[in-house]
């Protein structure tokens, strides 16, 4: 289904829908939710606990070791996927900040990974969701990493992507960590060694915290098997990381992705800014099991429009969203992991190469 551009009165229109069906979801907040994410909290404990014990065992009887370590592993992947995607990432966006509860306070959350909650609400929350694949303004386009769409400038650094791109998700929470520190300004002599230090220090002692704890006490505690117990704790955070590189990835970078330039934002209307968000996100299909492990990214779109309505709510509001689209003649981006994460990585090599872009269709109608 190929996009419609919008008249102005349309496209208010659009906006006014999805702002009523935000507020009807808003209206309807309530116990089912707070269960919600409170089991999930206890999802996260148990798994971390059975993973670590699970790993301990192995390494304590010799004659397990080989089938507990891989279960621990798996297990305490698990819990830090479910911290970091659906616990964390809502968490900070406020969703769950209408309950009251300080475990669940937004902006004082922090989450089990390298990086700031606190750089995160400034990368994520406020630049990526408000500027959304406009280039220049949206640090996650490629995180100055990749050229991903034919818009950026191709320089040949690019040629060598599909080598970093595999890296990258390898330590993606070491490049979430890093973003906020402009480290490209350092280089280019823009900012001097002290500004950077300034704002590294937070980092570093998030950075620091978290090697000690994966790397260093929970090892310890093995004893003399200390060696298995840290490789457990190092794949288990490697599975997490490939696992959110991947979701994040296939909800902003599919083939029918789109990327704007500045201009777009300037007197952006609601409709408009609903509508940039659809043509910059994508879905992925799959049911519970796919949302409860992507924290609901499966549903890119509706975390687009409603960032800070809790995300056990998205697949319920997907039904409504993806009939206003289809009312008002826009293309409902959404697939199966396997096709959505294949046409990343088509984006990834096609783009490595020079590119030209295509004629993308105009958001509104002339006239």
């Amino acid at each position: 289904m190929k996009n419609r551009p919008l008249s102005l009165s349309e496209l208010d229109a659009f906006g006014a829908e999805l702002d009523a069906l935000r507020a009807r979801t808003v209206a309807s907040l309530g116990e089912r939710d707070a269960r919600y994410i409170r089991n999930v909290i206890k999802a996260v404990r148990y798994t971390e606990v059975a993973g670590r014990g699970l790993l301990f065992l192995g390494a304590f009887v010799h004659h397990v070791l080989v089938p507990a370590w891989i279960a621990g592993v798996l297990l305490l992947a698990l819990s830090k996927i479910l911290e970091n995607m659906e616990l964390g990432h809502n968490v900070i966006h406020g969703q769950y900040d209408w309950m009251g509860d300080p475990q669940l306070n937004g902006k004082t959350y922090e989450w089990d990974i390298v990086a700031t909650s606190e750089n995160w609400r400034k990368t994520h929350n406020h630049r990526h969701h408000t500027y959304t694949n406009v280039r220049g303004l949206d640090d996650d386009i490629g995180y100055g990493l990749l050229r991903i769409f034919p818009e950026q400038k191709w320089q040949p650094f690019f040629l060598l992507q599909p080598v970093i791109a595999p890296v990258f998700a390898l330590l993606f929470e070491w490049g979430v960590a890093i973003q906020d520190l402009k480290l490209g300004r350092w280089m280019q002599g823009k900012m001097s060694g002290s500004a950077l230090w300034r704002q590294f220090r937070p980092v570093g002692r998030k950075m620091a915290r978290q090697v000690v704890k994966d790397y260093v006490v929970f090892p310890a505690l093995a004893g003399p098997f200390f060696l298995p117990v840290l490789l457990g704790n190092v794949v288990a955070n490697l599975i997490r990381n490939v696992w959110t590189y991947v979701i994040i990835f296939c909800g902003h970078f599919t083939a029918h992705a789109e990327t704007f330039p500045r201009e777009v934002v300037r007197n952006e209307s609601r409709g408009h800014w609903y509508l940039r968000q659809l043509r910059g996100s994508s879905n992925i299909s799959g049911g519970f099991v796919i949302d409860l492990l992507s924290g609901n990214l499966s549903h890119q779109i509706e975390h687009h429009f409603y960032p800070d309505i809790p995300a056990n709510r998205y697949s319920e509001l997907a039904v409504e969203v993806r009939d206003i689209c289809r009312r008002y003649g826009q293309h409902y981006n959404t697939g199966s992991l396997p096709r959505q994460f294949g046409q990343v990585t088509w984006r990834i090599l096609r783009h490595a190469f020079p590119s030209r872009p295509p004629r993308m269709a105009p958001l509104v109608a002339n006239g």
